[in-house]
């Protein structure tokens, strides 16, 4: 009997071998896990779009990359650590925002049926003018 079914035999454990080595070579995708956003005065559920935006706004107000508020990660010094609050230059950031949001929210918003965010008559390029550093506006 074992000479008859020799031919489906080795075909069978062909098939079992191959299905072994693509199990075993097989990994699954692996998600790389979401950063840490710390996102202290933007909202939390800000998309990754209009945080983009908002970045985007400050590199043209400022006249600056995004390396100028964050920080290189620790495990690769070729990328930014956007999670890590290491630079003051972040929470300097952080603190002009809220004054910016203050004054518009005092002075710009005409009635109490506009959002906050409909008029902004102040915002960074009010005063920076394309320079990282105001004080380099009035040279």
């Amino acid at each position: 009997m074992f000479k008859t079914h020799r031919k489906k035999l080795l075909v069978t454990l062909a098939m079992v071998g191959c299905v072994a080595v693509s199990v075993a070579a097989y990994t699954p995708d692996v998600k790389e896990q979401p950063r840490k956003r710390n996102l202290k005065v933007l909202p939390e559920n800000i998309s990754k779009d209009s945080l983009h935006d908002v970045m985007e706004g400050f590199n043209d107000a400022l006249g600056v990359k995004c390396n100028f508020c964050h920080a290189p990660r620790k495990d690769d010094a070729t990328k930014l650590d956007f999670g890590s609050d290491d630079k003051p230059e972040k929470d300097i950031a952080r603190s002009m925002m809220r004054m910016t949001a203050d004054i518009n929210g005092k002075y710009f918003n005409f009635n109490s049926s506009t959002r906050p965010d409909t008029i902004r008559a102040v915002s960074c390029m009010t005063c920076h003018k394309g320079n990282a550093h105001i004080n380099d506006v009035a040279k």
